[in-house]
C-alpha cells in the first residue's frame, strides 16, 4: 500500500469556533492508481489532499506512507517527505516568470535525488518546440503543462492535482488531462486529482465522492475512457 489513512479528522479553530473539515476518513491508495476525488466546496477534498501531501497535519487519526506512520512528523520531516516523494499541480500554475520552460522544469528536477530526463518530460507534455519560451509567452494550457512537467521531473511517487483544469477552457483542459493520463500510463506515477467536474471521473481507475468531510462513495471504473473524450460538465 502506498498511502493509507485511518480515521483522519481535521478541526480548524478560530477563537472558540471549531470547524470540522474531515470527519473520520479511511482510504487506501495503491501504487499506480489514478484517482479522481469529487465533491462540492467545503466537502473536505482539498483538506484531504493537503494532509496526504504533507502540507497540513490531521487533528486525529493515522496516516501511513508505505507502511510507515507519518502522522506526527515535524514540519522539517514533512518538508523532506514532500521533497523526496510528492509532486503538486495547482489551479494557478505557480511558474517562475523569469525562467524558461526548460529552466522551470529543471527547478523541479533539482529537488530530486533521482530525477527523470528533462528533455523526455518536456517532450511527453508536448512542449519541445517551446522549451526556450518564458511563461508569459505561453497559453494557460501550455503553462499548466509546464507545471505538470516540473512536478513530474523530480520523479515523485505520487502526484497531487488540485483543480488542475480550473483556470482552463474545455479544449485546453482535455489536453492537460490527457497529459496526466499519459504520465500515469507511461511512468506508473500514482495520481490523485480533486475536482468539481463530474466528467473527469471517467478517466480514473477509481472515483471517490466526498461530502461533509466524509467519503460518501467509492467506485472502481471498469471502463476507463481517454481523457480527450471526456464529456465536459
Amino acid at each position: 500500500m502506498l498511502l493509507s489513512a485511518k480515521g483522519l479528522k481535521k478541526i480548524y479553530k478560530s477563537g472558540e469556533v471549531e470547524t470540522s473539515a474531515l470527519n473520520g476518513v479511511d482510504l487506501d491508495i495503491e501504487e499506480g492508481e489514478l484517482i479522481v476525488t469529487l465533491g462540492p466546496s467545503g466537502s473536505g477534498k482539498t483538506t484531504l489532499l493537503n494532509i496526504f501531501g504533507g502540507l497540513d497535519t490531521a487533528t486525529e487519526g493515522q496516516l501511513l506512507w508505505i507502511g510507515k506512520d507519518i502522522s506526527n512528523y515535524s514540519q522539517q520531516e514533512l518538508t523532506l517527505f514532500r521533497r523526496d516523494n510528492v509532486g503538486f499541480v495547482f489551479q494557478n500554475y505557480n511558474l517562475l516568470p523569469n525562467l524558461t520552460v526548460r529552466e522551470n522544469v529543471e527547478s523541479g528536477a533539482r529537488l530530486s535525488k533521482n530525477p527523470l530526463d528533462i528533455n523526455k518530460i518536456i517532450n511527453t507534455v508536448g512542449l519541445s518546440d517551446k522549451k526556450d519560451k518564458f511563461p508569459y509567452q505561453l497559453s494557460g494550457g501550455e503553462q499548466q503543462r509546464v507545471s505538470i512537467a516540473r512536478a513530474i521531473a523530480k520523479n515523485p511517487k505520487i502526484l497531487f492535482c488540485d483543480e488542475p483544469t480550473g483556470a482552463l477552457d474545455e479544449k485546453n483542459s482535455k489536453i492537460v488531462l490527457s497529459m496526466l493520463q499519459k504520465i500515469n500510463n507511461v511512468t506508473d506515477t500514482t495520481i490523485f486529482i480533486i475536482t468539481h467536474n463530474l466528467g473527469i471521473a471517467d478517466m480514473a481507475h477509481r472515483v471517490i465522492r466526498m461530502n461533509d468531510g466524509r467519503i460518501a462513495e467509492t467506485k472502481i471504473n471498469t471502463s476507463i475512457i481517454d481523457a480527450a473524450e471526456i464529456r465536459w460538465a
